[in-house]
Order: C-alpha cells, then sequence, then structure tokens
C-alpha cells in the first residue's frame, strides 16, 4: 500500500503541475510572451511547483535531506537526463543569448547556492537573498527577452489569448490544490520506504523524490523537442534549475531553515556544479546539443549513480 500511495501522489503531483502550467501559459499568451520566455519563467514555475511544495513539506517534517536532496538531485536529473533525453530525440540548436543569458545566470546562481551553504545551514537570511535575486532576473527577463507579434495564423496563440481568465484561475488553483495534496502524500510514503529499507534521507531526496518531481520537466521538453521548439525545452530546464535554487530553497528557508550536511557538500553539490559547467564546452561546439552529447550527458547520470549507490 505505501509504494501505492507513492505512486499516486506522484500522480497528483503531475497532474497539479499539468494544470498550473496550462492556466499560467494560458494567461502569458494573453501578454503576448514569446515561447523562449515562457519557457524561461512560466512554464519552469510551473514545472518545478512540485519541487517546491516537496521541500517545504519535508522541511517542515523535519527531513532536511529531502528538502536539499530534492533540489540537488532534481538540478542533476534536469541537466543530465531531462536535457540529455531531449538532444538525443532532437538535437538543439542554441541562439548565443543562451549563453549569455540563460546559462550564465543558471551558472552564478548554482555556484552561489554552494558558497552560502558551505557553513552547514541554508539561513532566513540566504533564503531572503535568493527570493530578492529572483524577482531581479525575472524582471530583467521579462524587459530584455522579445515577446511575440499577434499572428492570426498561429493557432497556438490565438487558442491562448481566447482562454477565459476565469478558466485560466481556476486551472492554477487546481494546480495549486492537487500540488500540495500530492506533495503530502509523496513526501510521506517516501519517508516510510526509506526508514524500511535503511535508506538514507539524502539519497532518497536526490534520487526517487528528485526523479519523480522531475518528471514535469521531462515531459514538458520532450514535447517541446518533438515539435522541435528547442527555444522552450532548453529554457524550461535552465529555467527550472534557477526556479530550484531560487524559489524553492528561498522560500523553504524562509519557512525554516535547511541544514545542510557534509556530505551534500563533498558529494552531490560538486556533481551539480560539475554537471552545469560541463554544459559549457558542449553549448559552445556550434551552438548546438547534438544527439551524440545528448548521449554522454545521459550516461553522466548514471555515473553519478553508480559512484551514489
Amino acid at each position: 500500500m505505501i509504494y501505492l500511495f507513492l505512486t499516486i501522489g506522484l500522480v497528483i503531483l503531475l497532474i497539479g503541475g499539468k494544470y498550473l502550467v496550462d492556466g499560467a501559459s494560458a494567461i502569458a499568451g494573453k501578454l503576448g510572451l514569446s515561447p523562449g520566455l515562457i519557457g524561461l519563467t512560466v512554464v519552469s514555475f510551473g514545472t518545478s511547483a512540485p519541487e517546491l511544495l516537496v521541500s517545504i513539506t519535508a522541511a517542515l517534517k523535519g527531513v532536511s535531506d529531502i528538502a536539499l536532496g530534492n533540489v540537488v538531485g532534481s538540478n542533476i536529473t534536469n541537466i543530465t537526463l531531462v536535457l540529455g533525453i531531449s538532444a538525443v530525440v532532437f538535437p538543439i540548436s542554441l541562439p548565443k543569448s543562451v549563453i549569455k543569458l540563460d546559462y550564465a545566470f543558471t551558472l552564478a546562481i548554482s555556484i552561489l547556492f554552494f558558497i552560502l551553504a558551505y557553513n552547514g545551514v541554508i539561513s532566513l537570511l540566504d533564503g531572503i537573498i535568493f527570493l530578492i535575486l529572483l524577482v531581479l532576473i525575472n524582471i530583467y527577463f521579462f524587459r530584455t527577452i522579445a515577446r511575440i507579434p499577434d499572428d492570426p495564423e498561429d493557432v497556438d496563440i490565438q487558442r491562448l489569448k481566447k482562454t477565459p481568465i476565469y478558466k485560466s484561475l481556476l486551472l492554477i488553483g487546481g494546480g495549486i490544490a492537487g500540488l500540495y495534496w500530492g506533495s503530502e502524500m509523496f513526501v510521506e510514503n517516501a519517508i516510510i520506504i526509506s526508514q524500511q529499507f535503511g535508506i538514507s534521507d539524502r539519497v532518497i531526496g536526490v534520487t526517487v523524490i528528485a526523479i519523480g518531481t522531475s518528471l514535469p520537466e521531462l515531459a514538458t521538453s520532450l514535447i517541446a523537442a518533438f515539435k522541435k521548439q528547442t527555444d522552450i525545452a532548453l529554457g524550461n530546464i535552465l529555467g527550472s534549475n534557477l526556479m530550484n535554487i531560487l524559489a524553492i530553497i528561498g522560500v523553504t528557508a524562509v519557512v525554516k531553515p535547511i541544514m545542510v550536511s557534509d556530505l551534500f557538500l563533498r558529494n552531490d553539490f560538486l556533481w551539480m556544479l560539475g554537471f552545469t559547467l560541463l554544459l559549457l564546452p558542449i553549448i559552445l561546439t556550434k551552438l548546438r546539443i547534438s544527439r551524440w552529447e545528448g548521449g554522454l550527458l545521459t550516461s553522466g547520470y548514471v555515473l553519478y549513480l553508480y559512484f551514489l549507490l
């Protein structure tokens, strides 16, 4: 029954995330936002919502390793599995702005995350710093990334613009409710399973929970890759990693300070930073992520699991 409830919790999380993305995307469409901007902000927020609710729930239950492992593990999973599999499906072409804007912010915030965690706790002040940066970065994105013209021939744009506001708000509200109840069920049963098998909260956080809460990113990026909308695929992944650190760790630390064990600092944080740095030479080669490079990233996750377990 425990595994059944764990699965039900995950399904509710994913459905809640989908509703939140649909509602937020409809509102964004009415504002005329570009696909890349939607991927980097609105969609990445929606797909990061499961991590947010899971981390807050875990922190309140006194299991900081799950709260932190969920974020660090999700960032590792996004770069290796999600981005890697998406590139294998369809090579991802990159505009130069990705390196100067999206990737640069992701790398800088990841390094800051490690520095603030190095003293063994992510405090209330650290959480406030992350939330301030979240607001400033999103303001910068909205001011610098171009909007899309009102194209009457574009079916998707017109469909989003025609979605009633009340329906969008209902989807957002339903999504948030699903994320709340799903996260409660998911975390509670994950803790029970880890206790039964003697598995540490850290390992559960960076594997089972991280992969489970990264499924929205994987689904969104794969759909974008199949549609050859690679700006949304990469924007979703980089935006989610930014959101995981700034919003999830920020909000969670404000709710309750997060304790950071030495194992995280000596292992998982270094893997996260290493994979983020590995992206730079990959995206600099012809400004694209090829299929074999996607396979390399996916293999990197297998290597991480080998040393973890």
